[in-house]
Formats: C-alpha cells, sequence, structure tokens
C-alpha cells in the first residue's frame, strides 16, 4: 500500500483519516431532502482525541467546503516549504487544537 506524510496509508478515495495525535477526520455529504429544495452539506467530523476529549462537527456548503480545501492546499504547500508561520493572534490557529 502506498504511505502519504509520516508513513500513514494514502486516504485517497477514503472517507477519513487518521491525524498523527490520534484523531479520525470523517469527511461525508449530508442530505436533509425534507426541505425543498433537498438541502446538501459536507460534514467535517473531527473524533476524540487520544485522551478521550470530545471532537467537533461542522456542517459546509459546497461553496464552503471548497474555499476549505482551497486553504488547506495553500497551508500544506507553505508547511511543506516552510514558509507562512506568521501567527495572526486571535486566529484559530493560535487559539489550539481544541477551537477547530
Amino acid at each position: 500500500m502506498e504511505k502519504a506524510g509520516r508513513d500513514r496509508p494514502s486516504t485517497t478515495g477514503g472517507t477519513s483519516l487518521v491525524t498523527a495525535c490520534g484523531r479520525r477526520i470523517a469527511v461525508r455529504c449530508l442530505r436533509l431532502a425534507p426541505a425543498d429544495p433537498p438541502i446538501s452539506r459536507v460534514t467535517l467530523d473531527v473524533g476524540r482525541d487520544q485522551g478521550g476529549e470530545p471532537g467537533v462537527w461542522t456542517a459546509l456548503t459546497a461553496d464552503e467546503a471548497r474555499d476549505l480545501a482551497g486553504l488547506l492546499l495553500l497551508h500544506a504547500g507553505l508547511a511543506e516549504r516552510g514558509t507562512g508561520f506568521e501567527e495572526v493572534p486571535n486566529s484559530p490557529s493560535a487559539a489550539g487544537p481544541s477551537q477547530v
């Protein structure tokens, strides 16, 4: 099996991944059919950490999911190059992982 990142199994085609700190992040499509028209969202479910602390979840519109994907790709590239690590006060990343 092809490995990705730090010896993690590749997640291409899957619906979840497990982070280096042990949290499972599941990505799914939520469709609320009773609405007219039906409402569709992309959900992210960040599971419990290794110590059992609860995770969080969010539901995004298709445009929000695309925007998030773009930001993740941008920052993944910055992380690989070792650039772009100026922290902004009050930013979600400066607040810590429990503020996902």
